[in-house]
């Protein structure tokens, strides 16, 4: 008894240690986005540590657009500050693509343009992706799901340490949504990528994330899946008599922070 004592004790000594000595890759501190003078994102604090997933949600004009646009340096902020990690490679996966479906192009010959790459990195990446079979098949044949998973193949060329994920499953049902985001998972496990998803699909992503942050032009509730599951804010956004279909329409955050901070709560405490 005494000998598994001890072990458990180095075990919790060993993940002490990586937590205190896990590099963060993005540092926001007190971000304020405005445009001509309209606020987009006010005081969003927080930060995303190597091999981590953490989740973005919110309604329409919460900011979630800005919040990308400012971690990859396309807009300035107009208060606080964004720190990248130096030389941090970043992998981006788009809602969609609009191609021409009348455009003859195969899988593998759009996974090698604009791209210094082999044939053998880009089936290693479809590989990692989940869809090592379809190199030759051309991208017009490809259903919504395939062309997600090849767009996730794409972005993980170069082997990036951050994945941002800009709502990739949107026009996906469930389960093909709940596919993606098993592959997503199971890339985190075997590449040790952090990964920063922007999603509606709150009930499927639950299970694979690290944090979920709600975003309203401010943090609204942050903390582990299991804290905002059991919170007010999390019943609201899915509902309890439609089982969650009509939620993304019911998410309303009608409550008054404090004018000279807006205060981020950090549910995970609250919720033990």
């Amino acid at each position: 008894m005494k000998r598994r004592s001890l072990r458990h004790e180095a075990s919790v000594i060993h993940v002490q240690i990586w937590r205190k000595t896990a590099m963060t890759l993005v540092n926001l501190n007190r971000l304020t986005v405005a445009y001509s003078g309209v606020v987009a994102l006010k005081n969003v604090s927080f930060q995303i540590g190597a091999g981590e997933i953490v989740t973005i949600v919110g309604p329409n004009g919460s900011g979630k657009t800005s919040l990308l646009k400012a971690i990859i340096g396309a807009i300035i902020p107009q208060e606080g500050s964004v720190e990248v990690k130096s030389g941090l490679k970043i992998g981006y996966v788009p809602q969609r693509l609009n191609l021409d479906p009348t455009l003859p192009i195969s899988v593998g010959r759009f996974m090698r343009l604009s791209e210094n790459v082999s044939k053998k990195e880009c089936q290693r990446a479809l590989e990692q992706a989940g869809v090592a079979e379809i190199m030759a098949k051309q991208m017009s044949e490809l259903s919504g799901g395939q062309l997600q998973r090849v767009l996730l193949a794409r972005a993980l060329l170069g082997s990036p340490e951050m994945l941002i994920l800009d709502e990739a499953t949107q026009g996906l049902d469930q389960p093909g949504a709940a596919e993606f985001y098993k592959q997503i998972e199971k890339l985190r496990k075997e590449t040790g990528c952090a990964i920063l998803m922007i999603s509606h699909d709150l009930h499927v992503v639950m299970s694979a994330s690290d944090r979920v942050i709600c975003l309203n032009g401010h943090i609204c509730c942050s903390g582990s899946p299991q804290a905002v599951a059991a919170t007010p804010e999390y019943q609201e956004l899915f509902g309890a008599d439609t089982d969650g279909a009509l939620a993304l329409y019911r998410h309303k955050h009608d409550h008054k922070h404090d004018s000279d901070e807006i205060k981020s709560t950090n549910l995970t405490e609250a919720a033990r």
